[in-house]
């Protein structure tokens, strides 16, 4: 079997086989919170790894502020990153955020009514993805 169609195999498997994710309606909220769950990541010769966040340097959470246009950690964190986000769009029940850092392309899809998220992100010679959920936050002056 083609080594690319094992792997796409197996990361349906791994969904599939995952239990069901719970989350929050995110319609009308700028700002809310979301945990990363397990993370893939590839490289051009298809070989991947599947971890924990934090293996590859990634907050297990996230403070989106799409006012601010923002991707934050946690002050829990203690790490005080930011990125911004370049395009937001909310169209279909859909939150589409894209943005580009030192190199890597990245894209988040999050089903508004549901706060599912899928993510992904793209480098010179690999990329990755991962699938987390999401709670609104209460506004920053409240």
């Amino acid at each position: 079997m083609d080594r690319r169609v094992a792997i796409l195999l197996l990361a349906l498997t791994l969904v599939l086989a995952s239990p069901p994710v719970v989350a929050d309606d995110l319609t009308g909220h700028d700002r809310f919170l979301c945990s990363i769950g397990d993370v893939i990541m590839c490289n051009v010769d298809w070989e991947c790894e599947t971890a924990s966040p934090s293996r590859f340097n990634i907050p297990d959470f996230i403070v989106f502020d799409l006012e601010a246009g923002l991707l934050k950690t946690t002050e829990a964190s203690q790490e005080n990153r930011q990125t911004p986000i370049l395009h937001v769009s909310r169209e279909d029940g859909l939150i589409v955020l894209q943005g580009l850092e030192m190199g890597r392309a990245f894209s988040f899809n999050i089903e508004e009514a549901t706060g599912v998220l899928a993510a992904s992100a793209a480098r010179p010679g690999g990329f990755s993805g991962a699938f987390g959920v999401c709670t609104p936050l209460p506004a920053e002056n409240d």
